[in-house]
């Protein structure tokens, strides 16, 4: 047997080092429902840390109808959709999606990253060029990876640089750029206009993916090209389900050629098994709830604008964002590993984000609002932020004047 492997795979110390310092941060077992309080060994902790923007992942409107598809259509599709894995529902959903973000048609995937590595790797080619922010999602990236064209690069949200790049590329080529609506770390939210206006002028084409925009941004939700008006500009709008909408999958919705282009061939789509029925038919209960209940949505920017005042005003550095996901700078990988542990053993739940996710001198705590929020438990949150900052020795930006 070789040893090489063993050998390879042995050299990975990072998590035992963090665990060995009590400051292990990731795969916290959490024994209750998804929502603005968790039980976490026994005890309330407040969550922080969640992408259910619109605290729907325990709404019994939403349990119900995943209930009735179990009963009605089992537990699994067993198989693609390209083969025995498509059903009513399935299509349904499709044809919902595609009215509700404003394009022709749609086709759905088992998850969000599968969207994102099955349309890149398929939709440019060998000579071709993919265009991407350089804080793109993790997805957006890999499917890159796969994908035979060229990728660029360019300085976040940065559009001198996308404009440099965009003019060094074959006036006859195929330029797609590939950016997230809202980004999932930094919490701002794209440059739209100016990216549409340098397609336009260079001949690229857009696609958005707005994991973090839909049921966040836009009429009733529906998203970045929503949110601008400008539906017409882009080409593809890529979302998920696992977010706001309260269970998992995704989709890319697009005209309808591009729509049959991707079902055709896109690999995580052909040879990966369809959605369950209980999560399409949670989606289609989220999307009711989101299309006719704007309060949600309202409650959350409500929440959002108490909370990221209340931060600025006890002097922490949030950065650019313009979301309910805010960004705590704390700028040292060591001390945002500790801040998350005291805070949850203060009973409040954040992620660190440190490098290589970011650069060391970027790490931050990922603070993120659901509708559902009072403005009591952001009260509490945000007290305990600025006790453990203290206890920690992260300077906030009132200290460091």
């Amino acid at each position: 047997m070789g040893k090489k492997l063993h050998e390879k795979v042995a050299q990975f110390q990072d998590a035992t080092l963090i665990k060995e310092q009590g400051l292990y941060p990731y795969f916290r077992p959490i024994e209750s429902a998804q929502d603005t309080e968790v039980i976490i060994n026994n005890k309330r902790v407040l969550m922080f840390g969640s992408n259910s923007y619109l605290g729907l992942t325990n709404h019994p409107q939403i349990k119900e109808a995943s209930k009735r598809a179990i009963d009605k259509y089992g537990t699994g599709c067993a198989g693609s959709r390209f083969l025995n894995g498509t059903l009513d529902i399935h299509i349904e959903l499709e044809n919902r999606l595609a009215q509700y973000v404003g394009k022709e048609a749609t086709v759905i995937f088992s998850t969000g990253f599968q969207v994102n590595l099955g349309v890149l790797s398929c939709i440019t080619g060998r000579n071709d060029y993919l265009i991407l922010d350089e804080y793109d999602h993790a997805s957006i990236i890999d499917g890159s990876r796969l994908s035979f064209s060229r990728v660029i690069k360019y300085a976040h949200n940065d559009m001198n640089d996308l404009r440099q790049k965009l003019r060094n590329l074959p006036e006859d080529a195929v330029k797609l750029i590939a950016v997230d609506g809202i980004f999932s770390m930094e919490g701002d939210i794209v440059k739209l206009p100016e990216v549409a206006a340098l397609a336009e002028e260079f001949g690229a084409n857009i696609m958005v993916d707005d994991a973090h925009s839909l049921g966040v941004i836009g009429h009733k939700g529906a998203g970045t090209a929503s949110h601008f008006n400008m539906n017409d500009d882009v080409d593809l709008i890529m979302g998920t389900f696992s977010k706001s909408f309260a269970s998992l999958g995704g989709f890319i919705a697009a005209d309808k050629d591009t729509i049959e282009y991707i079902k055709h061939k896109a690999r995580s789509l052909i040879f990966s098994a369809s959605m369950t029925p209980a999560s399409v038919a949670s989606v289609i209960a989220a999307l009711d709830i989101v299309e006719t209940e704007p309060h949600h949505i309202e409650n959350l920017w409500k929440n959002t604008a108490y909370a990221k005042g209340l931060l600025q005003e006890v002097g922490f550095d949030i950065g650019e964002s313009e979301s309910p996901i805010l960004p705590i700078y704390v700028r040292d990988n060591n001390k945002t590993f500790m801040a998350t542990n005291i805070l949850q053993q203060q009973g409040v739940f954040v992620n660190p984000v440190v490098s290589p996710a970011v650069p060391s001198d970027s790490s931050l705590l990922r603070f993120s609002l659901m509708a559902t929020h009072t403005f009591d438990q952001i009260d509490e949150a945000v007290d305990k932020l600025a006790k453990t900052f203290k206890q920690v020795g992260i300077a906030t930006v009132n200290e460091k004047i």
